[in-house]
């Protein structure tokens, strides 16, 4: 069994809070966290792993404060970037934090987007293993796709679900979560299942009259979201032809 590590977490925000945690109920030694970046180096002196959570945006002024360290590796858990000088390891949750107890319980079992040079790729498998994950291994210039690919599908969901309810309460429904649930996770379950072939309403039967009835009772806020989304789907059920004319 390979020996604990003394890991320095820095960003104490919803990812670096949960992951903290999560390695120290792994049995590591979590010997520092902190929010701020000014403090990288003094962390990375205490640590054999240096553990960057930090919003995108920040990573690369981060990461250019940090001085090397013999026998100290260095990751970050960013979707959209890769692998940067002194950064040998990039290690992404495709999970979303809400800043709460359960996200530690929730890392178990998920899939991490891992992208290690060479010498790293042990100790990225390690560190996922560690946590619950299993590892899905992204190229370096694949990651930008991977994590438009995950925001699309999970936080623009969040957006889209929102929508509906606001819908569903402008329409009288006292309580949309429990219309909802059920359709979204058994149409959830069902894309993930087959496919397009789990497509179904208007827009896949070829409905022109009923979207276009859509169109005109939702609020002028939602009508290019749907009007974009309905255009999608057409595409992908065959349906454009039928379709363009009301989507126009």
């Amino acid at each position: 069994m390979s020996a604990p590590l003394r890991v320095a977490v820095l960003g104490a925000g919803r990812v670096g809070s949960a992951l903290g945690a999560a390695l120290a109920a792994a049995g590591h030694h979590v010997v520092a966290a902190s929010g701020r970046a000014g403090r990288a180096a003094v962390l990375a002196a205490e640590a054999d792993l240096l553990l960057i959570a930090v919003p995108d945006d920040a990573l690369d002024a981060v990461v250019a404060d940090l001085a090397p360290r013999a026998g100290r590796a260095v990751a970050h858990t960013s979707g959209a970037h890769g692998l940067k000088d002194g950064v040998g390891l990039a290690l992404h949750p495709a999970m979303t934090f809400t800043g709460t107890p359960a996200d530690v319980a929730r890392l178990r079992g998920i899939r991490w987007g891992v992208t290690a040079r060479d010498r790293d790729r042990d100790l990225a498998a390690r560190l996922v293993a560690d946590l619950g994950g299993v590892p899905e291994w992204i190229a370096d210039e694949a990651r930008p796709l991977y994590h438009a690919a995950l925001a699309h599908g999970a936080n623009h969901l969040v957006t889209l679900v929102n929508d509906a309810a606001d819908a569903l309460r402008a329409a009288g429904v006292g309580d949309p979560a429990a219309v909802l649930r059920p359709l979204l996770t058994a149409a959830l379950d069902n894309v993930l299942a087959v496919g397009d072939r789990a497509l179904t309403g208007p827009v896949a039967r070829g409905d022109a009259g009923t979207v276009a009835r859509h169109l005109a009772a939702l609020p002028a806020d939602l009508t290019p979201a749907y009007r974009a989304l309905a255009r999608r789907t057409a595409e992908r059920a065959g349906r454009i032809t039928t379709m363009e004319a009301v989507l126009a």
